[in-house]
């Protein structure tokens, strides 16, 4: 019984782009007529702890090689298609090796703080400025990294605090920061003054940390950034290491961001066995300047709908 969801998908990509072509040997691959973009579509239901399962089939990703190719997630549930360009995650892809049934498993988490892919063996991207078809679609017509402005450091610390805001938090940025922070880009916001008491013990790390985005109203910590423009990956991971340590209870979500030509240097680093034994490799993730710029663009494009 073919699957209603991949049915109606396939029906609003017929809609929108033209006649599909399926690939041979493949139930999920597909080319569009006229274009050079192939589509890798893969289903899951959402079970729980709002996780999503899907297996990657290595033979299918090597005959995304060479195209604007996109590996798209479905769920049966409201959510919208995820659309993960494969040049992004190519090299990653290319270095797994597939588990017994052929497979590189994957998993997305559905979070407030940000919806999150996990590829087995290798760590935890954010995929938020993947979603939609108003992001697909802009793919296709053009290579959206060249739609993407060249962000500083502290604008990508505003568009971090703008999302924030939007999503509902309270948010730190270090005092040095403040005066830095690029008001072009949005509606000014107010920080925080001062981080709540319970933090005392581990004031001297957590004040360093490039961005909070902090509960509204409480003392619940629930996402830190740093944004690694320059600096090195490694400084940023210890950082958040230590407060993992120090903190265990605290488990906010960690992000590393910076541009996408340093993911792979993520990836190397994330899995040294310092931050698989600490765990701090099930609680960080990798987001780059590209994503956060898409995130906040589709958040202002839901507020004005």
């Amino acid at each position: 019984m073919p699957n209603k969801f991949k049915s109606e998908f396939l029906e609003k990509l017929t809609e929108k782009l033209g006649k599909l072509k399926k690939l041979p040997n493949s139930l999920s691959l597909y080319d569009f007529e006229g274009s050079q973009t192939r589509i890798y579509i893969r289903y899951s239901k959402i079970h729980n702890r709002s996780q999503a399962f899907y297996g990657i089939r290595k033979e299918d990703i090597a005959q995304l090689e060479g195209s604007n190719s996109f590996i798209c997630f479905l769920t049966n549930e409201n959510t919208d298609p995820i659309f993960l360009p494969y040049g992004d995650f190519e090299e990653t892809f290319s270095s797994l090796s597939p588990s017994a049934d052929g497979q590189i498993k994957c998993s997305i988490f559905f979070q407030s703080n940000g919806i999150e892919l996990y590829i087995s063996n290798t760590g935890r991207f954010n995929v938020e400025g993947y979603i939609g078809w108003d992001f697909f679609l802009d793919s296709v017509e053009i290579d959206s990294s060249k739609k993407i402005p060249e962000l500083s450091h502290s604008q990508v610390q505003t568009i971090l605090g703008l999302i924030g805001i939007e999503k509902g938090y309270d948010i730190w940025v270090p005092p040095i920061d403040r005066n830095k922070l690029d008001w072009r880009l949005g509606h000014e916001f107010q920080c925080i003054r001062e981080l709540p008491q319970r933090y005392s013990l581990i004031s001297k790390i957590i004040k360093e940390v490039d961005l909070i985005w902090i509960k509204r109203g409480s003392a619940d910590l629930n996402s830190l950034f740093e944004v690694e423009h320059s600096t090195p990956i490694y400084s940023g991971l210890l950082r958040f290491n230590d407060l993992h340590l120090l903190e265990p209870s605290l488990n906010p979500k960690f992000s590393i961001v910076s541009n996408d030509k340093r993911r792979e240097l993520f990836i190397r680093q994330i899995n040294r066995p310092t931050f698989m034994a600490s765990g701090l490799k099930e609680h960080c993730n990798f987001l780059n300047y590209a994503d956060v710029y898409s995130w906040h663009k589709r958040l202002l494009r839901s507020k004005s709908a």
